[in-house]
């Protein structure tokens, strides 16, 4: 109680106010979209912000509904988020390695290139990706349009940039006297590269990694243009389509349980992965 006392002496309860008020904002979609998904009667006229009772019902027509495969878009959403994550990880940090660790013409120019073709909207890519790609699926059907695969490779094509230069950031804070140890060992690039450099890159290797799932499991633009069938969207597509057409109100509260179920991966990536998350976006933003 004195503490408490000497802080609003001190002319500090405006702070702790201020706390309160964004945790309550911040709070209130999350408290919204729980109680639309428990709600028995399962529709927006209904909905309230404390929930009036309990039910798994919406929960079960969200997977029992044939219109809507919502199994197949959790899917779908989980392999592009995952396999996009670790090719992104993997050509980012051999980009990274060359840029941090060779000598070469060229290098200062690619690293600024990196940076200058992030501020082109990536919107302008969308007419030509489309047509590529569907010219690519007359040729090879696993890889074109309404593929998740062909939408991995779209994704690849924007995976370098930032997460270059936050791979370098940090791979300049390792002493290059590890990398000549290893070379007088016989060790040669790639092995310096996997066995030393990467194990003691692991808070930054799991930030990119955080990133880059997150914004690929998010993603709802290219996706939506790539993916025309049901059985082949994404979690954000398809929600997105459950909100449009004159039974959108009637099935709010399965679209709330499918929000809240779409919500875990990355909140449970978050609670795994929060300290390797921290040390990463700090230690690689020294350089």
């Amino acid at each position: 109680m004195s503490a408490i006392r000497r802080n609003l002496a001190g002319g500090l309860w405006w702070r702790h106010l201020v706390a309160v008020v964004m945790v309550v904002f911040a709070l209130f979609p999350v408290v919204f979209v729980i109680s639309a998904a428990f709600n028995p009667s399962g529709t927006l006229s209904t909905a309230s912000l404390l929930p009036t009772g309990f039910s798994t019902g919406n929960f079960h027509t969200l997977f029992h509904d044939p219109a809507r495969p919502y199994g197949a878009w959790y899917k779908n959403s989980l392999l592009i988020a995952v396999v996009g994550s670790v090719a992104a990880l993997l050509i980012g940090a051999c980009a990274a390695y060359a840029f941090s660790r060779l000598r070469f013409s060229g290098r200062r120019v690619g690293l600024l290139a990196l940076l200058l073709l992030q501020m082109f909207p990536v919107l302008l890519a969308f007419v030509g990706l489309y047509i590529m790609f569907g010219n690519i699926g007359d040729v090879l059907p696993g890889v074109g349009l309404n593929t998740s695969w062909g939408l991995i490779l779209a994704y690849m094509g924007g995976a370098m940039g930032a997460n270059v230069w936050l791979l370098k950031g940090y791979f300049d804070t390792v002493p290059v006297e590890l990398d000549e140890a290893a070379r007088i060992d016989g060790a040669s690039h790639a092995r310096i590269f996997f066995t030393v450099l990467l194990p003691l890159a692991r808070p930054i290797l799991v930030t990119v990694f955080m990133l880059s799932f997150v914004g690929l499991y998010g993603e709802f633009m290219l996706a939506s243009i790539f993916l025309t069938s049901p059985d082949s969207q994404t979690l954000g597509v398809g929600l997105y389509n459950m909100t449009v057409g004159s039974d959108r109100v009637s099935h709010f509260g399965a679209f709330a349980a499918g929000c809240l179920l779409a919500a875990l991966p990355v909140l449970l990536l978050y609670l795994i992965f929060q300290k390797q998350l921290v040390s990463g976006l700090t230690q690689g933003s020294v350089k």
